[in-house]
């Protein structure tokens, strides 16, 4: 039988243990408290979300929620106090950790795990849900695609007829959510000059989700988001109440692009490059909307934004810089090569390849990567991780001179193997998965270079 203790004391617990964790150098202890919460009393997590005055916005997605929360974070926070998973803790007690060190918040402001998406939302009872993408991503933990998208329809259906939806039409299977749900806002991309010539192989929901006929676009932007249409049965991109056009890809830099609205339609430039950040934008805008934001505060939010850890973080190490961008999956991976090889391609990378449960054990994704485009101009790879030899053999596999790869299994050296070959002025480029990105970024910090990402999220 369960030790019934008030609420009070049960979150003075649950500190103090976060407190010790991180004395104890373990990470930061962002989800200890969380996790010893749940533990203790998972209806507390309920009690906690109750309490914030004007609820809770949820943000889910396989690639970009991290960016999306933030560039919500930056648009709302002039507007409410925000409990906010700024480290990047989306699973359920990271929410709770959140909600712990929640005094004095108005609105919470959580991204969340697309597995335990429908756990958050029928515990927070959220006042808004985002649903940015679904895309192929730790097979050995989420199942297939289809598995997780009828675990969101099953979540949708069971929110509360309150609740304000967000979804991107450019993803059959998260655009189709908007018939769930009157009033749904709908967001998307609308510049063809900026699409793909064609789908890419490693795209994944290529089949139209009602009768399995294959999708025909009209422009593919990324993986398989795009403005798609069944020739069997006409099952359709949904149409777009916000939209992102004219876009202007400026490099590693920067990208601008119109916010288009039913009110009005304004140019907006974003300091963090690449397609995949304006899809983040128009998720955080329509979030945005949907909590009350005036046009003026979207724009002025996405204006001041800069990235989010590890996700195209620009981190000065001496003199020298590191542009760390993380990479995951298939289509996220592909977004990051096409990104950085349009700014120019690099002489020096480091790729880190780790198998960690937080970054899916199968790793066979990487040779659905087309890492072939970096090649081009690539004088030196350094292979990283704990599996540096397979990420290697993807990259001799894929036309890189072997005698061109430095095989260093070790993060740290790897780095300096890297800061090493690149010149004075001159920048890295390092594509990490999860948990390498974490141990970087914990290197360059202990080096000086960079905050803690706890820290950052305080």
């Amino acid at each position: 039988m369960r030790l019934a203790l008030p609420l009070a004391a049960e979150v003075a617990v649950a500190q103090a243990a976060g407190r010790l964790s991180r004395l104890a150098g373990a990470g930061g202890g962002t989800t200890v408290p969380g996790k010893l919460l749940w533990k203790l009393d998972p209806g507390a997590i309920d009690r906690l979300a109750a309490r914030l005055p004007l609820g809770s916005a949820v943000v889910s997605a396989t690639n970009g929620k991290t960016t999306t929360a933030a560039m919500a974070a930056s648009i709302l926070g002039g507007r409410f106090n925000l409990a906010h998973n700024r480290a990047g803790a989306n699973l359920m007690s990271g929410v709770a950790s959140t909600l712990i060190h929640a005094r004095g918040a108005e609105l919470g402001l959580f991204e969340v795990d697309e597995a335990a998406l429908p756990e958050v939302v029928a515990r927070l009872r959220p006042r808004a849900v985002c649903l940015g993408n679904l895309f192929r991503d730790q097979l050995d933990r989420y199942g297939e695609l289809e598995h997780v998208a009828e675990r969101w329809r099953s979540a949708v259906r069971e929110l509360p007829p309150t609740t304000a939806l967000a979804v991107n039409g450019d993803d059959p299977q998260v655009g189709e959510l908007a018939h769930e749900r009157q009033g749904a806002i709908v967001f998307g991309l609308d510049d063809p000059h900026v699409a793909r010539s064609s789908l890419q192989h490693a795209a994944d929901s290529k089949y139209c989700i009602r009768c399995g006929t294959p999708y025909e676009y009209a422009a593919a932007y990324v993986g398989h988001l795009g403005d798609y249409r069944c020739p069997a049965c006409g099952h359709s991109r949904p149409p777009l109440d916000v939209v992102a056009r004219d876009l202007e890809l400026n490099g590693l830099e920067s990208v601008g692009f119109t916010l288009v609205t039913p009110a009005e339609s304004r140019r907006v430039e974003l300091r963090v490059p690449g397609l995949y950040n304006v899809y983040n934008a128009l998720a955080a805008s329509s979030l945005a909307l949907t909590l009350g934001a005036t046009f003026e505060e979207i724009v002025s939010g996405l204006g001041s934004f800069s990235a989010a850890f590890g996700r195209f973080e620009r981190i000065a190490v001496g003199d020298r810089s590191v542009l760390m961008l993380l990479i995951k999956n298939p289509a996220g991976a592909n977004e990051a090569v096409r990104t950085i090889v349009d700014g120019g391609s690099p002489a020096i990378a480091v790729v880190a390849l780790n198998d960690a449960i937080a970054d899916g054990r199968d790793v066979s994704w990487i040779w659905d990567v087309d890492f072939e485009p970096l090649l081009v101009g690539l004088d030196r790879l350094v292979a990283t991780g704990d599996r540096a030899a397979e990420l290697a053999l993807r990259f001799k596999y894929g036309g890189l001179d072997p005698d061109a790869i430095d095989v260093v299994p070790s993060l740290e050296r790897a780095l300096d193997r890297g800061l090493e070959l690149v010149p004075p002025g001159g920048e890295l480029v390092v594509l990490p998965t999860y948990t390498a990105m974490l141990a970087l970024r914990k290197i360059v910090a202990d080096r000086g270079f960079a905050r803690p990402y706890w820290e950052r999220a305080a």
